[in-house]
């Protein structure tokens, strides 16, 4: 297996025998490894480590190392669909086994790692692959590290290009709190999978073009998760997920 892995921009890690042992945040948006509770906290996160990093607008994945030892501490992978350059693909690659490992840096210093355009999603999303683009499928990854429980980054030739989470509705929450211990239940698997599809294309473009059976699929699923009284907190963050379509799409009558 690959012991030394490129990021963009040349910076280099090399692959440890320790995974992180944080448990996974999925949003909706973004698969988080970190155990802030609250902003101020991330805020001295970040200030205490070193890596790739949001600045301002600018959105590339995130992963932070501890300046002393230089171990991976902590990364947030930002899911492909929200950049307008996403492609969405149910054809899920044949990928290597996980081999769990940490990371540490090579030399002490930022980098920006960009984001994934691809996401591809196994049935009923038991697993979700994002990858830098669609061309890594015509030179597929030899490598998986799995950095911590069911996240691992995708490596080609050493070089990584993209990462994937397993049975990421288990792993539903907001940014600041863990995750539910309780495995999910059926119903907000299904949930997530529709939850998922409605904020990708091609139905996320027929919500916004008021497309009745679009509207009522989108109103069905808000009314579904409001209703939900098992995995409450998963449910809550759903509704976050389709949210801001609901806001814009969901209030007002479907078009004739």
């Amino acid at each position: 297996m690959t012991t030394n892995l490129s990021f963009d921009g040349g910076w280099r890690a090399t692959v440890t025998g320790d995974p992180l042992s944080v448990t996974p945040r999925f949003t909706g948006n973004s698969v988080l490894l970190a155990e802030y509770t609250d902003a101020k906290e991330r805020e001295r996160f970040v200030a205490d480590t070193f890596g790739s990093e949001h600045w301002l607008w600018d959105m590339p994945d995130v992963l932070r190392f501890d300046p002393d030892g230089r171990e991976l501490v902590g990364a947030e992978f930002q899911m492909p669909y929200v950049s307008a350059y996403a492609e969405i693909s149910d054809r899920v690659p044949a990928l290597p086994a996980v081999r769990p490992g940490g990371l540490r840096a090579d030399e002490v210093r930022d980098f920006r790692h960009e984001m994934c355009t691809v996401l591809y999603r196994a049935p009923g999303d038991a697993e979700l692959v994002s990858l830098r683009d669609a061309g890594v499928l015509d030179d597929p990854p030899d490598a998986r590290v799995g950095i911590a429980r069911d996240v691992a980054l995708l490596v080609r030739r050493g070089t990584v290009v993209g990462w994937s989470i397993t049975d990421p509705a288990r792993y539903l929450t907001t940014v600041h709190a863990a995750p539910d211990p309780a495995p999910p239940s059926a119903a907000t698997r299904r949930l997530l999978t529709e939850c998922l599809d409605l904020i990708t294309e091609p139905v996320a473009d027929d919500v916004r073009d008021g497309e009745p059976a679009a509207v009522a699929r989108l109103r069905a699923a808000d009314e579904a998760l409001r209703g939900r009284h098992e995995d409450r907190h998963r449910a809550d963050t759903l509704l976050t997920v389709i949210g801001d379509l609901m806001e814009d799409y969901g209030g007002s009558a479907p078009r004739p």
